[in-house]
């Protein structure tokens, strides 16, 4: 798509809020968009040696978030459509499409303003580079079928594995943090920008959907390093195992007999686990390493010495973390994040632990199998609770001229 020079992204900011939410943005309207924006001049911003002018594009065979390299922030919305019919569903989608296009490039588009309006944006990131940021929409299974009701007609689209995660034996859920039908996944290495984006998704939806719940979620790690969660161990390690085009196809991408729409596309599981750090901060250090099977410091498991050398789960405690998961030889992508919620004023307990996020082409075979035997007999349920939970299919990549889930939506 060209982007043609001369307009700033504080330019943009000033488009009336009467073209907000009602521009549409089919193959023309893109195009027409094209002409009016560019990049942001590039800028360096260093955070702790890392620059974040480098854009991530929107477009592709795959939607970007999945198996894009994890960025410091993320924010997670769930959104429950109040929209009467398919069509204002279109015109929600594509009035995200368009602000998702512009933020993702860190582009600008010059139109006039009417001062007795509100900004058509919030204005957080003026002068700020696009820094990473990504866009991962997920439907959940309410928005085909909600109560038996064929809602807007897309119920003979269903994914084959799109159902809610069954209750696990130590589930202690809270509904009005769980599932949706639309989640949008926002990541960027800027805090503020990653936060301005689902701001706006969130302002652009007035009318047509509701927040159900957000989170906000933060790694350490950076330079190629597995991060570490807040038991202090390192969390993904084993996305190594997968970590090429076709370790992608069999873990990540959706399969044969999927819908046309999600084609290139993913299941993005979600579960809220909330980690008992008073109780894990009073444990010893043996203790905390048998609870993984993994050693704190190194990453390395037991009866190995580094990180990614291969497991033998002979090696590791019965009940061990990565030993159960071992068990069930299936792989998964993982995406999580940290989260800290504050304190609890009931117990002054610390509100904090996990925002487990994962990939995969088959829920059924690859992930639950592995959530049942962990919540029935892994250590780590003596330290952490699961209180949310959510399942989303999350459709194939976008092409140029495209709004996110045209390909459902339209014949």
């Amino acid at each position: 798509m060209e982007r043609e020079k001369g307009m700033s992204r504080r330019d943009f900011l000033k488009i009336s809020a009467s073209l907000g939410a009602g521009l549409a943005i089919g193959a023309s309207g893109m195009a027409a968009i094209g002409k009016a924006v560019q990049p942001a001049e590039p800028a360096i911003a260093d955070n702790g040696g890392l620059t974040t002018e480098e854009r991530i594009p929107m477009y592709g065979e795959h939607q970007a978030g999945i198996v894009t390299p994890q960025q410091t922030y993320m924010y997670l919305v769930s959104f429950r459509i109040t929209a009467a019919d398919r069509a204002a569903v279109i015109r929600l989608f594509r009035d995200w499409t368009k602000f998702a296009d512009l933020g993702t490039a860190g582009s600008s588009m010059k139109s006039g303003s009417n001062p007795q309006l509100p900004p058509s944006d919030t204005g957080e990131t003026l002068d700020l580079p696009a820094a990473k940021l990504t866009v991962t929409f997920g439907f959940g299974s309410s928005l085909f079928l909600q109560d038996g009701k064929d809602r807007f007609g897309l119920a003979s689209k269903l994914p084959l594995y799109l159902q809610d995660i069954p209750r696990m034996p130590r589930d202690n859920l809270d509904p009005l943090m769980s599932g949706g039908d639309v989640c949008i996944q926002v990541c960027a290495e800027d805090q503020q920008v990653a936060f301005h984006a689902a701001r706006n998704f969130i302002r652009l939806s007035t009318g047509s959907a509701a927040v159900n719940w957000l989170q906000e979620g933060f790694i350490s790690g950076g330079g190629g390093k597995t991060p570490r969660n807040l038991f202090g161990f390192k969390d993904g390690t084993a996305n190594r195992l997968h970590d090429t085009p076709g370790g992608y196809d069999s873990v990540v991408w959706a399969g044969d007999g999927e819908p046309d729409w999600m084609r290139g596309g993913s299941y993005m599981a979600y579960r809220k686990v909330r980690m008992l750090l008073e109780v894990w901060d009073r444990s010893s250090l043996a203790d905390q390493e048998d609870t993984f099977g993994r050693y704190k410091e190194s990453g390395a498991a037991y009866g190995r010495k580094e990180e990614f050398d291969e497991v033998d789960p002979s090696q590791l405690p019965d009940r061990s973390h990565v030993r159960l998961a071992k068990e069930t030889k299936q792989l998964i992508h993982r995406r999580g994040y940290s989260y800290t919620d504050g304190v609890d004023p009931r117990t002054g307990n610390i509100d904090a632990g996990l925002l487990f996020v994962s990939y995969q082409r088959n829920p059924e075979e690859q992930l639950l199998p592995m959530l049942k035997l962990m919540q029935s007999r892994d250590a780590l349920n003596e330290y952490a609770v699961h209180v949310a939970s959510g399942m989303f299919a999350c459709p194939g990549g976008l092409r140029e001229g495209e709004y996110i889930g045209q390909r459902l939506l339209e014949p």
